[in-house]
């Protein structure tokens, strides 16, 4: 079954759909008037002139194109982005150069892909203390690393 999301589409690009029929996410594409140059360590926020309007509980992740990744170091930053249900502004991507060279952004270059999830909320119950586990509180590397 498909979710519907309303989207309006102020640039002149197709709307995201899926490359594939195993793909997880729509790849977003860079709206802009002139390309965009990344300095190393730069970070900016590239606006795709797309708008949606989701069903309540579910919301759109941002998330990192591996093939921009590895091949020219730009990446998504607050990855996974979270757009929530009730957000109604212009969907922008926060990339960042990562790699050693100026990299270029042009207007219709495939930036990020977004993924769509359903949304669990949750009511807190307080108690005084917590259920006992073996992993307790281990965190960050507890178990080693191999």
């Amino acid at each position: 079954m498909l979710t519907e999301v309303q989207i309006v589409n102020k640039s002149h690009h197709p709307l995201p759909h899926y490359a594939t029929s195993g793909s997880s996410g729509l790849d977003l594409r860079a709206f802009l008037s002139v390309p965009l140059l990344l300095q190393p360590m730069e970070r900016t926020l590239v606006p795709t002139g797309l708008f949606l309007a989701m069903p309540e509980n579910w919301e759109a992740q941002i998330r990192p194109r591996s093939g921009l990744a590895i091949k020219q170091g730009l990446t998504c930053l607050n990855t996974p982005g979270t757009v929530d249900a009730d957000y109604r502004g212009e969907i922008k991507v926060i990339l960042i150069n990562l790699s050693n060279e100026i990299q270029t952004i042009n207007d219709g270059d495939r930036i990020a892909q977004m993924v769509f999830m359903q949304v669990e909320k949750v009511k807190w119950s307080e108690v005084n203390d917590l259920e006992a586990t073996e992993r307790a509180a281990g965190g960050f590397g507890h178990t080693g690393k191999q």
